[in-house]
């Protein structure tokens, strides 16, 4: 059974101030939600797990009528119609969906990745299954999405941590096999520092570009070895160069920190970062979630090794203990939110034949286990699929001597490479990606967990059209079971 423990407990993170504004914004969200009710939906992910595309698809299905026969208010026609309407927050970027459909409908690329905290309000009009509720005519929904960087969800943990703690955890990880090389000169000149000596600017801008030189490089090295925070070390914005952004985690030792050290003036920015950036996001966004959907690109962790396996599977629990999580009362849920159903979804289905979707759930399940027990006890509705928000692949077989393997079919991206062969991301082929292992345990217990897996990144799709020129949908593969869990509910 899972226990609550201080690292574990959502609201430990909020202090007495956080509060009073987290319960008069949620008031006011559900006063001015009283006419029409709305869904607060998070919609987050680690990196290049497919934020954007989801969002872009999920809208695009239900304002242009896609194929979505599992999510049963639309597929049994009580959906009247999905229109885009101006966003609740006026301090919050718009999330720009034509311009991401442009990209995938005209373009045939993919989107840009999320790079900063975006919103956008989606109002679904709807006839409710209910016989009585029919009678008082049409209800409404809105459904307002919050995009946020996975770098930024990486974050939350920060929050039950000291200086300290954070920076012990840091260095262990740093000098894992797969991160050595990246981290090198920064545990080098770690290595060279006293952390109780003065406090120094120039040693502190020195140590905080070689971290995030590390961290960068990480992040492009694939896997899941983009989960260490600060995740604005990776997008610094406006804060670029400030204070706030200008530590390092420092090789303590388990030496206490001294007054006037370097290892002071790190501790106070690092506590400054958490003020200045972390407790905003969480006390201004996040703590207003009703629902959560979190995209993990299970198969590049696979792809990198037992090492990316095992970090995954931490960050993922860690990421959840932060969540405000269970049910909320009709009189409380005017005051206080919580997170009442998560959806943890494998992207890039559509790499993988059909018949390995089963087993790439079983391996999202058995990475989110610890956090999904703690969901549960709390009172949350947690589930895990397998999906690819834009279908880019389609299903044949290929020959290997006397045998027929089932394979996919697509036009890899430009630059994309087999044996040699480069792509100019014209060129359609047929392959065999590899099969997952039945067993998703064995890939915690071996010493290497790569999969016998092989895939490419592939273009977006080139829809059809109508005999009138309108274009269709976008293809998915369970996005209409994901909208199910996520809002179906509410439209009965």
């Amino acid at each position: 059974m899972w226990r609550a423990t201080n690292a574990e407990s959502a609201w430990q993170i909020t202090t007495i101030a956080d509060e009073p504004r987290l319960a008069l914004a949620n008031l006011i969200d559900r006063t001015t939600g009283i006419a029409v009710p709305s869904v607060r939906l998070g919609v987050t992910g680690l990196a290049r797990a497919g934020k954007t595309v989801f969002i872009t698809a999920l809208i695009h299905n239900l304002i242009h009528g896609g194929r979505l026969p599992v999510f049963k208010a639309y597929s049994s026609g009580r959906i009247s119609g999905a229109a885009l309407e101006p966003q609740p927050d006026d301090d919050v970027p718009r999330f720009d969906y034509e311009d991401h459909v442009r990209a995938l409908v005209d373009e045939r690329i993919w989107p840009e990745s999320t790079r900063r905290i975006s919103e956008i309000r989606l109002t679904i009009r709807y006839e409710s299954a209910s016989f009585l509720a029919r009678t008082l005519g049409r209800g409404a929904l809105h459904l307002d999405i919050v995009d946020y960087p996975g770098e930024w969800l990486l974050d939350l943990p920060l929050l039950s941590k000291d200086f300290a703690t954070w920076s012990a955890e840091a260095v262990s990880l740093s000098k894992a096999a797969a991160r050595a090389e990246f981290s090198a000169a920064w545990r080098a000149r770690l290595q060279a520092i006293d952390p109780n000596a003065p406090e120094d600017e120039g040693t502190a801008r020195e140590l905080a570009g070689l971290f995030s030189a590390y961290l960068h490089a990480a992040r492009a090295a694939g896997g899941s070895l983009s989960t260490v925070p600060p995740g604005r070390f990776l997008m610094p914005g406006d804060l670029d160069g400030s204070p706030a952004l200008t530590f390092s985690p420092l090789d303590l030792g388990g030496r206490a920190i001294a007054p006037g050290s370097l290892a002071a003036m790190m501790a106070r920015r690092y506590e400054a970062y958490k003020s200045a950036v972390v407790r905003p996001f969480f006390r201004d966004h996040f703590a207003r979630l009703d629902r959560q959907i979190v995209l993990v690109d299970v198969l590049a962790a696979l792809n990198a090794g037992s090492e990316a396996v095992a970090e995954l599977e931490t960050a993922l629990a860690e990421v959840l203990a932060a969540f405000r999580v269970g049910r909320s009362g009709w009189l409380t849920g005017l005051v206080s939110r919580r997170i009442e159903r998560i959806l943890f979804a494998a992207t890039k289905a559509d790499h993988l034949h059909h018949s390995d979707h089963d087993r790439l759930e079983a391996i999202l399940a058995r990475l989110v286990a610890r956090a999904v027990e703690r969901a549960r006890f709390a009172g949350a509705r947690v589930e895990v699929i397998a999906l690819a928000s834009v279908r880019a692949t389609r299903e044949g077989t290929v020959a290997s001597g006397n045998d027929r393997l089932a394979s996919i079919i697509g036009t890899p991206l430009p630059g994309e490479t087999v044996n040699g062969r480069v792509f100019d991301g014209s060129s359609e082929i047929a392959m065999f990606p590899g099969d997952l292992p039945d067993d998703p345990e064995s890939l915690f217990q071996r010493t290497d967990s790569r999969a016998a897996l092989r895939f490419l990144r592939f273009r977006p799709p080139k829809l059809e059209r109508t005999a009138e020129g309108l274009t269709l949908s976008l293809p998915h593969i369970r996005l209409d079971r994901a909208l199910e869990f996520l809002i179906g509910d509410r439209l009965s």
